[in-house]
């Protein structure tokens, strides 16, 4: 990966674990990663433990963030989800959120989406 893509990748995740914060949720880790693959925040939302996939996009050539969780993203999340609460013995509930971040092509903030339970399992 470019180190441009990366760098907007860290600036999205950055702007979405501030945003997740400024809701009331507690990020407990970011980019948790195992064999499987990453996540990218793992949070608390009151009780239910989250795990947040953060989708950057610069301008919308390629689609919108949103676009880019693909049925096969959307089984891995699951995997990982699964991985994560049995790894540290959680019962409680959890979710899947997605949070959009868009720039434009210039570079400038659009808009930032946080979408609760956008993957189910």
């Amino acid at each position: 990966m470019s180190s441009r893509r990366q760098r907007l990748g860290q600036v999205g995740e950055r702007l979405a674990a501030e945003a997740l914060a400024a809701r009331g949720y507690a990020i407990l880790a970011r980019n948790w990663r195992c064999p499987a693959g990453e996540i990218d925040i793992v949070a608390r939302d009151g009780d239910t433990l989250v795990m947040v996939e953060v989708r950057t996009r610069r301008g919308e050539a390629f689609g919108t963030p949103e676009e880019s969780v693909t049925p096969a993203k959307q089984a891995r999340l699951v995997e990982l989800g699964q991985t994560y609460v049995q790894e540290r013995g959680w019962d409680g509930p959890w979710r899947i959120d997605v949070v959009a971040v868009q720039f434009s092509p210039a570079g400038r903030l659009e808009r930032l989406t946080v979408i609760p339970n956008a993957v189910e399992g």
